[in-house]
């Protein structure tokens, strides 16, 4: 049983499960949209989310104990850099315009982690910013990228999906912040740390909500002149994002400081593959 313990454990601290996350929010926009699924972008946002998050999570450690690291610290290591590798191969496999636009997100990353100006802390320290940028990440990975490689028009329609997927990452980060509330420095000004737990969940509602109004505005401007096919295809979609925002918003009820990592790192974090898997078995 400990083994077993310390191999799941590896497999959250290591950035695999977040990954996997993000590889099923690649492909729940390729679902969304009907376009065929470009595997080297959802395989880029997989081994790209591995070394980035291990990079702003464990950088400033590994760094410290760089000559007495733990085996973990050095197979997380190893695993970074592995997954690296993959996804420079799978940066090449990606079209022109997309490569131009990948490296944005790279640098908001470093930019995340990193002190870029001099006397300056790092973006991750800036007051009231952390949610956003790494928002604005996931949206850009998830949502930017399979819609430029793939040559899709820009029209309305990505508008709503690029807000909607604003508002559901927001609303999952507000659980991560809350379980974090005691623990995250207070020059932080992290949403709970300003407005209070019991606030913030009423806003991630709000934001739930709001996710759900889009996609009724999604469902009836699609109604009209479309075929029953397609109506039952938007009915599905309105469905399945309504079972995600009663998720959220029940994990989101139930979220306090006291909360274990395995129900963020694990269980909240499960939430976009669910969605996914949800997508992927009744499209």
């Amino acid at each position: 049983m400990k083994s077993f313990k310390h191999i799941f454990d590896f497999y959250l601290d290591s950035s695999i499960h977040v990954a996997f996350s993000c590889f099923a929010l690649v492909n729940c926009t390729y679902l969304i949209l009907n376009i065929s699924i470009n595997h080297s972008v959802a395989l880029f946002a997989f081994f790209g989310t591995i070394a980035g998050y291990n990079f702003v999570k464990f950088d400033a450690l590994a760094r410290a104990k760089r000559n007495n690291m733990s085996w973990k610290l050095k197979a997380i290591a190893g695993l970074s850099f592995l997954s690296l590798i993959i996804g420079i191969y799978y940066f090449f496999e990606l079209e022109k315009f997309t490569k131009i636009i990948a490296p944005l997100f790279l640098i908001l990353t470093l930019l995340y982690t990193l002190p870029f100006f001099p006397n300056k802390k790092n973006a991750r320290n800036w007051a009231g910013f952390k949610i956003y940028i790494v928002t604005i990440c996931w949206i850009g990975v998830t949502v930017l990228l399979p819609i430029l490689n793939s040559g899709y028009r820009i029209n309305l329609e990505i508008g709503i999906l690029i807000l909607q997927r604003f508002l559901l990452i927001f609303s999952l980060i507000l659980i991560f912040e809350i379980k974090d509330f005691k623990n995250d420095d207070p020059h932080l000004k992290t949403v709970p740390q300003q407005i209070g737990v019991k606030k913030t969940k009423n806003l991630g509602f709000v934001l739930l909500i709001l996710f759900i109004g889009l996609s009724s505005i999604n469902f009836k401007s699609n109604y009209n002149g479309n075929s029953n096919s397609n109506i039952n295809n938007h009915f599905l979609e309105l469905l399945l994002n309504f079972v995600i925002a009663i998720v959220i918003a029940l994990f989101l009820f139930f979220s306090t400081e006291n909360r274990s990592k395995y129900y963020t790192d694990f269980w909240v974090e499960s939430i976009p593959i669910v969605w996914w898997l949800l997508y992927f078995f009744t499209k």
